[in-house]
């Protein structure tokens, strides 16, 4: 075979000084960069919360599909069910009044003072010892299983840093007072049925604790036990508790609606849903704007009407 031509052949070319010198020098550099690099930043770590100590703080829990899945009473209803207390009618009634403020999504005044008149003129004359008492047996039955394990441990941490921890609710006080006694609490906010020697008169104080009506007991509270508001947390399912979530200096949305979920992403709150799934379905009948807690009462009042006859 031919030789290739002269200008085909490739030729080494010998390295210059020059040459040489930029390779050592950023071989060098290399080596240097490498043992200087700086270490990964860390993400900064959220303060410590709750603050252990502050004797200032304390933290606020809503009852319904925050502490417990479903309706507390509608639960005690069950369980006065059950007891054969009251007719399968009654608990629909009931049932349904719940599923209808559900669906339309908003309040009938109307409606609303139906409820409220008929569950106050069954409660009257009553003894409230004698609810407290079913109430005992029935939480241990249908509610202690139905506590959201994860809220009870964001309840827990505020009890070990030293706060008190209320429940706050549109339920009848005296529910509301069983279930935080049962879960260690410091006690309870709620809707509150007058009584005079331990017998209801058929007439509520104020109205039920709804909505605005939570924010108020809180702002009251925290002036009767020198708290700081900024220093306190608030925890909720529902829209319907802004107020409260907004009157503490940490606001929490737990197992959010889909309402509460949106303004807690616009306002930079803390989320923690605890369901199976982001659109689980609540489990029970949620009671809906305080009418829920008085058609609960209510039903629990006609057990005890039918159980005296």
């Amino acid at each position: 075979m031919a030789p290739a031509p002269q200008w085909f052949t490739r030729r080494r070319r010998p390295a210059t000084a020059r040459s040489v010198l930029a390779g050592e020098a950023a071989a060098e550099a290399a080596r240097k960069s490498s043992q200087e690099a700086p270490e990964p930043e860390e993400a900064p770590e959220e303060p410590e919360f709750p603050v252990a100590g502050d004797e200032a703080a304390a933290a606020f829990f809503d009852l319904d599909n925050t502490v417990m899945q479903g309706a507390a009473l509608f639960h005690f209803g069950r369980g006065l069910y059950k007891r054969h207390f009251f007719h399968k009618r009654d608990l629909a009634r009931f049932a349904w009044q719940q599923i209808y403020f559900r669906l339309a999504g908003s309040e009938n005044p109307e409606h609303m003072a139906d409820v409220r008149n008929s569950a106050l003129s069954i409660v009257q004359g009553h003894r409230v010892a004698e609810l407290m008492s079913i109430g005992e047996e029935i939480y241990d039955e249908y509610m202690a299983e139905r506590v959201w394990p994860g809220t009870r441990a964001l309840a827990q941490a505020h009890l070990d840093a030293g706060q008190k921890v209320w429940l706050v609710t549109a339920a009848p006080v005296e529910t509301a007072t069983i279930i935080a006694r049962r879960l260690g609490l410091t006690g309870a906010l709620g809707t509150v049925a007058e009584s005079v020697g331990g017998v209801y008169t058929g007439k509520l104080v104020g109205e039920p604790l709804h909505g605005p009506a939570k924010a108020e007991a809180v702002r009251a509270l925290a002036s009767a036990e020198g708290l700081e508001l900024s220093h306190c947390a608030a925890y909720s399912d529902s829209a319907n508790d802004i107020p409260m979530l907004s009157l503490v200096g940490h606001p929490y949305a737990i197992n959010p609606d889909s309402r509460l979920r949106k303004h807690a992403r616009e306002q930079g709150w803390r989320l923690r849903d605890y369901r199976t799934g982001r659109k689980a379905a609540k489990i029970g009948i949620p009671a809906a704007a305080g009418v829920g807690a008085l058609a609960g009462g209510a039903a629990a009042a006609v057990a005890l009407q039918r159980r005296r006859r």
